[in-house]
């Protein structure tokens, strides 16, 4: 059957045809895009017309970076975002153990604390958990993900003393030689992974709410922002039940990656019931609302702390070799410019060498003090810059705290990377934040952070530029942008219904604009007010 839209706004994302009247769908790709007549005059007898009433039609947003696995992985542990204290963190643990029935000995995971929004402005310790839960093993994320916390029964369980190794790149807490429960970086990272999975069949139920979750905000193609070894059974599972809806992309790190080729051969850049392994991914340093961020110069109110890399530069140049040689991907975290420019300069040393970039297609994930000065190299370079904007709002005054305003106000460099006809994509990072990407799109055109202060106001976009970020430049990121993107014959009819049109609305109303419907493949599997959005399922 085919699928006729009109009778409203059709954003098409194409600068030479950036409007049109009617849209048609055959077999889940574009068929016709255009004028209402002519468009009418394609459709098959046996057509279903859908009515706009006014309201907007674009291509379906793309996440740029995100980690789709713990989006799921929030559906399954305590949720510690809002906490105003560690008193509040220690009452969110007791309730979910008392309500979730959790016995004694087993491991409890939460996530979406911000020690910056405590009234301790610190990060919690083992004791603080000990007191929420005496009887379990317990382990706190950050909402940065960079850091977190485990209690002194997790500490034991995982084999932590005062004498454990740390990990380069990383930090283990301790006070008088005894760990404090606190980890950042490559140390949390390393005994996070080390933390028991739940059970094969909770996963897939919360990868469902997942793709459910991403759906509602008009997200059709998502990422797995770090493919770890242990995640490839998942995903095995996942393609054996036939769960994955939504598109997903996947960058691991060597062992991810080496494993996950393994496991799906016919995936290789390529989707596989809607799985792709994409590349690699490198983590350059942290976060810098954590102030672990690699800064070129000290945070403001240090004298020379700069955070840290993770990475030596032979090891971020090997990589870039090994992606290069086997036709891979390479996406590397970035969020101080010192970072940045250690990605630029292993970048630079491969090209010389012979690597083939454009064909590799580099991304600098959150790029968020990337540096005016470093834009030339990216643009030489055919880096793509995946800016995490969203940033401004939720941390800019942290921000303007931790790095000074000159730096602060340059944070998220889209406008001047327009101004160099950079190509960029914004991300959400989910679970980070939740995958808003229109709340993405009004961070990036208006740029107001949570007090009212505007950061740097010659680093907005237009409305334009933002939602071509967030689709046809994603697209591209993504390698797909024969398909996805834009609406065009032939592309995948990937779709979203806004109540407005993003275009005809003032700057200020951008993020409240609603997702009414999300199609996929010419398929809706969204639609507000449904208590099960449409359950991914075709309809009669």
């Amino acid at each position: 059957m085919d699928i006729l839209f009109t009778n409203g706004t059709i954003r098409t994302m194409e600068r030479d045809r950036p409007a049109a009247h009617a849209l048609l769908v055959r077999n889940g790709r574009i068929a016709a895009v255009g004028d209402r007549t002519a468009v009418e005059d394609q459709a098959g007898v046996d057509v279903r017309r859908v009515d706009l009433a006014g309201r907007a039609l674009l291509p379906a947003f793309l996440d740029a970076h995100s980690h789709f696995t713990a989006v799921a992985n929030q559906f399954l542990q305590v949720d510690l975002s809002g906490c105003g204290s560690w008193a509040d963190i220690q009452d969110r643990i007791r309730d979910y153990i008392r309500q979730e029935r959790i016995p004694a000995g087993q491991w409890v995971t939460a996530q979406g604390y911000d020690h910056n929004r405590l009234s301790e402005r610190r990060h919690p310790d083992r004791t603080c958990l000990d007191a929420a839960a005496p009887e379990n093993p317990v382990v706190i994320c950050h909402q940065s993900g960079h850091m977190g916390v485990f209690n002194t029964a997790a500490l034991e369980r995982l084999g932590v003393t005062g004498d454990t190794p740390c990990p380069a790149g990383g930090v283990i807490g301790q006070e008088n030689g005894v760990p404090t429960g606190y980890m950042e970086e490559n140390a949390f990272l390393e005994f996070q992974k080390r933390v028991p999975m739940m059970p094969l069949e909770a996963f897939l139920g919360a990868y469902r709410k997942a793709q459910d979750l991403y759906a509602s905000y008009g997200i059709t193609t998502v990422q797995e922002g770090l493919l770890r070894r242990e995640l490839v059974p998942l995903y095995q599972a996942l393609l054996a039940d036939g769960s994955l809806k939504l598109d997903v992309v996947a960058y691991g790190d060597e062992a991810g990656t080496t494993a996950a080729r393994q496991a799906f051969p016919d995936s290789f850049r390529q989707y596989q019931q809607h799985f792709k392994l994409g590349g690699y991914k490198l983590f350059l340093d942290g976060s810098p609302q954590g102030r672990t961020a690699w800064l070129r110069q000290p945070y403001q109110g240090e004298t020379a702390y700069r955070g840290y890399g993770t990475l030596t530069d032979a090891q971020v140049l090997d990589m870039v070799r090994r992606a290069g040689a086997e036709g891979m991907q390479l996406l590397a975290h970035c969020n101080g410019d010192a970072a940045c420019a250690q990605y630029l300069a292993a970048l630079e040393t491969a090209a010389r060498e012979g690597v083939d970039l454009a064909a590799m297609r580099p991304v600098m994930i959150h790029a968020q003090l990337l540096g005016r000065d470093q834009l030339p190299a990216v643009k030489r370079l055919g880096v793509i810059p995946s800016f995490f904007v969203a940033h401004v709002y939720h941390w800019g005054d942290i921000h303007w705290e931790n790095l000074g305003s000159d730096r602060a106000d340059g944070i998220s460099p889209a406008g001047s990377a327009a101004e160099l006809g950079i190509p960029c994509t914004f991300h959400t990072d989910a679970p980070v934040i939740p995958p808003d990407l229109l709340e993405t799109v009004w961070c990036a055109v208006d740029r107001t952070t949570r007090s009212g202060r505007c950061l740097g106001p010659e680093e907005r976009v237009d409305v334009q530029t933002a939602l071509e970020a967030v689709t046809v430049n994603a697209a591209y990121q993504y390698f797909e942008e024969r398909d996805k993107g834009a609406l065009a014959p032939g592309k995948r009819a990937d779709l979203v219904m806004l109540d407005r049109d993003p275009l005809a609305v003032p700057p200020e109303e951008l993020r409240d604009i609603q997702v009414l419907e999300t199609w996929k493949d010419g398929i809706p599997i969204f639609r507000r007010g449904e208590k099960n959005p449409c359950n991914f399922c075709r309809e009669d």
